[in-house]
């Protein structure tokens, strides 16, 4: 007869507090390590040059910290999570440092490739760390909070990198993360139990191999399509092509790998599945919103460029507090499947409101609006990990964790350059009946709008917002698939212990036991 269970169990040796607290600051580094760089660049270009170069900054982090996402997942399912996340600190905190030594364009954009490779492993291990200290039930609160911290870096990172460009130098943007990291990296060291079994392993490195050049091919074409090369250039379409390949030679290899390094099974777990299809529309309306917001309030209304961050607060505390609720809802109900249901349709009604926005909208409407968008991203995130945590087995809960995070941010990376696209291609027929065509080609700027005559700006104006409509109502159609999605998600109860497995797992071995006791009978007979 089974054991009935007990209360959520403390990790013997382990101090979870100062854990969960260097997570928590991991989580903060690798999230700043993608926004703070933002207010610095005009700045670097002044003092390194090359600004054809510039996206490169962003482009690199963004590369290579998706790429490392599952490999990191799975070498810490093997190995153990303490000496890859440890691995993981210590070369983002290496690629800190490169980035404030660099006295070129070039060193720069390496040393923020060096610095995404820990990024990566941060984002992925630290939120991989917590399903071995916590009970599934009792995680959901810590999530929460972590999806906080993903929250108030997207408005605190671009506002602090400006007030360090503004008071000091921008090598401090990167220079700042040397005390944290090892600060972080010194309690992960003495406090976290690294794992005690010894396992031999079969490592999948063509797998690694495949699965980098797929995902390096999709987000160079997503980030670049539309920007440095048109989207039917050459260039793009052997992007296209080498991702689809690489794709389909990695499906076939993993399908016959030992210990693959993304297991194929995965996808025929449904928490896996449907949470991760979620995650992807959620963060195709997640980056679209925030990167199109501010720049509606700099030309619609006037604002300064720090004042428009400022003014994405709303949006962030919405995702605070929803993320934060949420994750302490799972914990006290050990349910989660309304969660995400409530949010995504939330957030389909935020993005149809922004939409619908005009000109002479208020600001105050306009800050409600990204308030239900805040609240609608925010409990995603710490539901999707949680419940994917839950729902696989022990040994595969690191890749699985990687997933969500890639799945994400592959929609991100493809809803900013296809929001991106979108925009460009409205605006430009709808400006080219009103300015010069010289003129329109350079798109509008606060500057260039204040220059035109009064006759002028009203409809450049307009034109502008008409522009950005299609977006927000590209981002609510990708928020309702979302929404409809939760519909078909299968709740499995949170566990109140570590030391229970995921109910696929317990059937599985049921029925094993099962087969096993009826083996002697129809012997006997």
């Amino acid at each position: 007869m089974s054991q009935p269970i007990q209360p959520a169990e403390a990790p013997q040796d382990q101090s979870v507090k100062l854990i969960i607290g260097a997570v928590a600051v991991t989580l903060l580094l690798a999230s700043l390590g993608q926004t703070i760089v933002s207010a610095a660049l005009p700045t670097i270009v002044g003092q390194l040059g090359g600004l054809d170069h510039l996206t490169w900054v962003v482009i690199a982090y963004l590369l290579s910290s998706t790429v490392v996402a599952p490999i990191y997942g799975k070498l810490g399912d093997l190995f153990g999570r303490k000496i890859v996340l440890q691995a993981a600190i210590i070369i983002f905190v290496g690629g800190s440092i490169l980035s404030a030594m660099a006295n070129s364009m070039t060193m720069l954009i390496v040393a923020r490739a060096v610095q995404g490779l820990g990024g990566g492993g941060l984002m992925v291990v630290a939120m991989t760390v917590v399903a071995d200290v916590i009970p599934p039930r009792q995680r959901g609160k810590i999530q929460g909070i972590f999806s906080a911290v993903f929250g108030v870096s997207t408005i605190a990172g671009p506002l602090l990198g400006g007030v360090i460009v503004e008071h000091v130098s921008w090598q401090w943007i990167f220079l700042i993360n040397l005390p944290v990291g090892l600060v972080a990296l010194a309690v992960i060291t003495f406090v976290l139990k690294p794992r005690a079994e010894r396992v031999a392993h079969s490592i999948d490195y063509l797998g690694f191999v495949l699965l980098s050049a797929s995902l390096t091919s999709i987000v160079l074409a997503t980030s670049l399509g539309g920007n440095t090369w048109a989207w039917m250039s050459v260039e793009i379409i052997g992007l296209v092509v080498l991702a689809i390949a690489a794709l389909g030679a990695f499906l076939y290899v993993e399908s016959r790998a030992a210990e693959p390094v993304l297991p194929l099974t995965l996808f025929r777990n449904n928490t896996f599945a449907v949470f991760n299809s979620i995650g992807f529309l959620v963060g195709i309306a997640m980056f679209g919103s925030i990167t199109f917001i501010p720049m509606y309030l700099q030309l619609a209304k006037g604002v300064s460029p720090t004042d428009s961050a400022m003014q994405l607060v709303p949006m962030m505390i919405g995702m605070i507090g929803a993320s934060m609720l949420s994750g302490f809802a799972m914990t006290r109900m050990g349910k989660y499947r309304i969660l995400p249901r409530l949010s995504t349709f939330v957030l389909t009604i935020g993005l149809l409101l922004l939409a619908f926005m005009q000109l002479d909208t208020p600001s105050w409407q306009i800050a409600i609006y990204m308030f239900l968008v805040g609240v609608g991203i925010g409990p995603v995130n710490s539901v999707s990990v949680t419940a994917t945590q839950n729902a696989v087995p022990r040994n595969l809960v690191g890749v699985a964790t990687a997933g969500t995070t890639l799945f994400r941010q592959i929609g991100g990376s493809i809803g900013i350059s296809v929001f991106g696209a979108i925009f460009s291609s409205g605006l430009a027929s709808r400006l080219g009946s009103l300015l010069p065509e010289g003129q329109a080609a350079h798109g509008v700027s606060p500057t260039m709008v204040a220059s035109l005559p009064e006759n002028l700006r009203g409809p450049v104006l307009e034109a502008f917002a008409s522009s950005l409509h299609p977006i927000f109502f590209a981002a609510a159609a990708a928020a309702f698939v979302a929404f409809v999605l939760t519909f078909i998600v299968e709740e499995l109860p949170l566990a109140n212990s570590l030391r229970q497995e995921p109910k696929a797992e317990i059937d599985a071995e049921e029925a094993a036991l099962a087969a096993v006791a009826a083996a002697p009978a129809s012997v006997t007979r």
